[in-house]
């Protein structure tokens, strides 16, 4: 079934580059295994923890291929198709190979701030073009752009193709609208780390994470713990893992995670620009946190 595709933890894999600023093939299929082996439920490849903005149109699609053929249907595997010119989105979509793919997870427009009948109108014709289902992704703080409850739970209804919302907004209000709202085989799933438990607990089908390309085995136990009411161990891993998950961001995403994954040794860090690796206070910090975690 679809939607148990999508229950339990996603991960928004990071892009991995070398020193030169190339993708790094090396060390992608290193931090995949990682993933795989501890636990995770899917992947989302070339969304913002990727960094997708900065790669090209080749380089996405070597990214993709790559990761499919590695994953070998092992996981579903979800692939970020969003923007803000509507027509391009589905242009890519009409001339995209979509075998092996699972779904796609389609960002708010940003900078232009459509109204919510724009919003409305825009993932309607990204799910109408997709011959696989769409996963909407409200992420306020960086598209300008918040998809409401009301124009969600009307998309839900209304557009077959559209099975869930990575609901990134931090409104817990908003959040239990939707699901209070939601017809029953419409998923919300957290795209906040922080705010994941609490949103499993008020109806919530799991999280797609950041957090879990370093930690896949604790995240994916917690999530799972409280998606099956074990909230006592599902606390314990949250709380395990808060102080790393705020300081993850302390200095931008995802530079946060790149510098955990080569403290881990995974991945080397390196961000193409304008992002910047983490300060070497702050890398210091993640180090002592992640020194007591393991």
């Amino acid at each position: 079934m679809v939607k148990q595709k999508f229950t339990g933890t996603g991960v928004a894999i990071i892009t991995p580059f070398r020193n030169d600023g190339s993708i790094d093939f090396k060390s992608l299929p290193k931090l995949l295994e990682h993933l795989i082996s501890n636990g995770i439920d899917y992947l989302v490849v070339l969304g913002t923890t990727g960094e997708s903005v900065t790669l090209s149109k080749d380089e996405k699609q070597a990214v993709v291929s790559y990761v499919v053929e590695v994953v070998g249907k092992r996981v579903p595997i979800v692939i970020g198709m969003g923007g803000n010119n509507t027509q391009d989105i589905v242009n890519n979509i009409n001339s995209n190979d979509f075998e092996n793919i699972d779904a796609i997870l389609s960002v708010a427009p940003y900078y232009n701030k459509p109204s919510q009948q724009g919003l409305y109108q825009h993932f309607k014709s990204i799910a109408s073009a997709s011959p696989v289902p769409v996963i909407i992704y409200n992420v306020p703080g960086r598209t300008s752009s918040n998809i409401s409850a009301e124009t969600t739970v009307k998309l839900a209804r209304e557009v077959k193709n559209i099975i869930a919302v990575k609901e990134a907004s931090g409104d817990m209000g908003q959040i239990m609208k939707i699901i209070k709202n939601k017809p029953a085989n419409f998923q919300v799933i957290s795209g906040d780390d922080e705010l994941t438990l609490p949103i499993i607990a008020v109806g919530g089908a799991g999280a797609i994470s950041v957090v879990a390309n370093a930690f896949p085995y604790e995240f994916s136990g917690m999530v799972n713990y409280a998606l099956k009411n074990d909230m006592l161990k599902a606390n314990e891993l949250h709380y395990k893992l808060s102080d790393l998950v705020s300081a993850l961001f302390e200095e931008g995403s995802p530079s946060g995670i790149k510098a955990s994954l080569e403290i881990m040794k995974i991945c080397p860090n390196n961000l193409r620009l304008p992002l910047l690796p983490v300060s070497s206070n702050h890398y210091d910090k993640l180090s002592e946190i992640i020194k007591k975690l393991k």
